[in-house]
C-alpha cells in the first residue's frame, strides 16, 4: 500500500491501493510519482476548495465524501476505504540528479542530457540492490565528475592561476550527519573525500591542503597534475582572463553536479559536487560545501542539491529556505520553485534545485535558461533541460546516457 496523495489543482485528497503501473502527475504547484490504477478520490468540505494548498486534517477527511472517479457515482459508505495512513507503509524510491543550472550553449545540450540520465541510472541500481541512500547520491556523481560535460573533478572550471580546486558535501538525513571539502585539488572524486570527513572525522569541513592530507591518509590517491584540466576548462579560463566572459560557475554550460535519494523507509541523501567558478581567485570556497547551501537532507523533512551562482546561494541559504517552506506545508516543487524565484529576485542571480520529499515528492525548478536533471522511480526516468520540458519513458528501452 502506498501513501495518500494530495492533489491540490484537482481539490481532491488521493487514495491510492493496489497500484500497479507508474504515471507522472503534474500541476504548477508539485510532481508526485502516482499510478494508472483507479484510485478513490474524496471530496473536498466547500471551505477547503479556495484553499488549494492546505492538507486537510485527520477530522476533515473522516468527512469527506468517497467518490469513484470512474463514474463519479458515490461509493456506499459500506465500502472499505483506504483513509487511514499506516506508519510502517513504504515510499517508492526515487533517484534525482542534476547536471548544473545556467546558459547552456546548444552543442552541450546533449551532452548533459545523456550524462545526468546515466548518473540517474547508475545512482538508481545502487539504491535499489541493497546500497543505502549515500551509496546512492555518491555513485551518482561519481559518473558526472568523471564527465567532462560537468563542472565537477574531470571537467571543473580553473582558478586564476589555471588550476583545479573541487568542493563537495554528502549529507544523510537520519541524523544529519554531514561531510565536506572545499578547495580540494588533485583529487578524480571530491565527493568521496566528502563522505569520508563525514565518517572517519568529528569534523564537518576540511579544506585545501589539509582536505588533501586527509584524503591521502585514508588511501586516497593523488591524479596527475593537469589530469582534470580539459581542454574545455582552458578555453573558458582565457575568455575570462580577455574580458569576454562571465565568470560565473555555468560558463560555457558546464554545471555544478547534485544527487538526491530517498529509500523506501524515507531516508534521505544528498552529495553536490563541483570545480567552483571560472577565474575564481585561489583559495575561494563556494556554496557546495555548506549545509543549507549547496546541500541540505533532512527525514523530517526532504533533501535538496543546489546549483548556480555561488555566493548568491549562500547569502540565501537556498537550500535551507526550500526545506523550510516545505515544513511550512508547501509542496516540494511549489517550494523548489518558490524559494529559486525569491533568490533571483532578492540577489538578482540565478540559481536552480531538486528537491526530494520523505514522501517522494519530486521538486524542480530553475531561474536560469536551463538546468539538465533526471530521476529513475519505479520503471521509469523522466529528463529534461529546459523549461516547463519534460520526457518520460520506460527506463528499460530509454537510450540515454548509454
Amino acid at each position: 500500500m502506498k501513501r495518500d496523495k494530495w492533489c491540490p489543482s484537482e481539490h481532491s485528497f488521493l487514495c491510492s491501493r493496489h497500484f500497479e503501473d507508474k504515471y507522472i502527475v503534474h500541476n504548477s504547484n508539485r510532481r508526485r510519482i502516482l499510478s494508472t490504477a483507479v484510485p478513490t478520490i474524496f471530496d473536498f468540505p466547500t471551505h477547503l476548495q479556495e484553499k488549494q494548498h492546505i492538507r486537510p486534517s485527520p477530522k476533515e477527511r473522516q468527512n469527506m465524501v468517497p467518490v469513484d472517479v470512474r463514474t463519479t457515482t458515490l461509493v456506499p459508505e459500506s465500502v472499505p476505504t483506504n483513509m487511514e495512513l499506516n506508519s510502517s507503509e513504504m515510499v517508492q524510491p526515487v533517484m534525482l540528479v542534476h547536471g548544473g543550472a545556467g546558459d547552456i550553449p546548444d552543442n552541450r545540450v546533449q551532452q548533459k542530457i545523456d550524462g545526468v540520465c546515466r548518473a540517474a541510472k547508475k545512482g538508481y541500481a545502487v539504491l535499489t540492490s541493497g546500497g543505502s541512500v549515500i551509496d546512492a547520491v555518491q555513485a551518482a556523481v561519481q559518473v558526472m565528475e568523471d564527465d567532462e560535460a560537468f563542472n565537477a573533478g574531470y571537467g571543473s572550471v580553473l582558478n586564476e592561476d589555471g588550476e583545479v580546486e573541487m568542493d563537495a558535501i554528502v549529507m544523510e538525513g537520519r541524523d544529519l550527519k554531514t561531510g565536506a571539502v572545499g578547495a580540494i585539488k588533485n583529487v578524480a572524486h571530491p565527493v568521496d573525500v566528502a563522505r569520508l570527513v563525514m565518517e572517519k572525522t568529528p569534523h564537518v569541513l576540511l579544506v585545501g591542503e589539509g582536505a588533501k592530507k586527509f584524503a591521502n591518509d585514508q588511501g586516497i590517491p593523488d591524479v596527475p597534475v593537469g589530469y582534470l584540466v580539459t581542454k574545455f576548462a582552458k578555453q573558458s579560463l582565457a575568455q575570462i582572463k580577455s574580458g569576454n566572459g562571465t565568470p560565473t560557475s555555468e560558463l560555457g554550460g558546464v554545471g555544478t553536479v547534485g544527487a538526491v535519494a530517498v529509500d523506501t523507509d524515507g531516508h534521505l541523501a544528498v552529495a553536490t559536487s563541483t570545480g567552483g567558478t571560472s577565474g575564481k581567485m585561489v583559495g575561494r570556497v563556494g556554496d557546495t560545501p555548506l549545509p543549507g547551501c549547496g546541500g541540505f537532507a533532512d527525514d523530517d523533512v526532504g533533501a535538496v542539491s543546489t546549483t548556480g551562482h555561488g555566493e548568491s546561494i549562500m547569502r540565501f541559504c537556498l537550500a535551507h529556505t526550500i526545506l523550510e517552506l516545505m515544513k511550512q506545508g508547501k509542496f516540494a516543487n511549489e517550494a523548489t520553485k518558490d524559494a529559486c524565484e525569491a533568490m533571483t529576485e532578492r540577489v538578482g542571480d540565478t540559481a536552480g534545485a531538486i528537491t526530494l520529499s520523505n514522501k517522494g515528492e519530486v521538486g524542480i525548478s530553475f531561474t536560469s535558461r536551463r538546468m539538465a536533471w533526471a530521476y529513475v522511480t519505479g520503471e521509469n526516468i523522466c529528463y529534461g533541460i529546459e523549461q516547463n520540458d519534460e520526457t518520460c519513458e520506460n527506463v528499460k528501452s530509454c537510450k540515454r546516457g548509454k
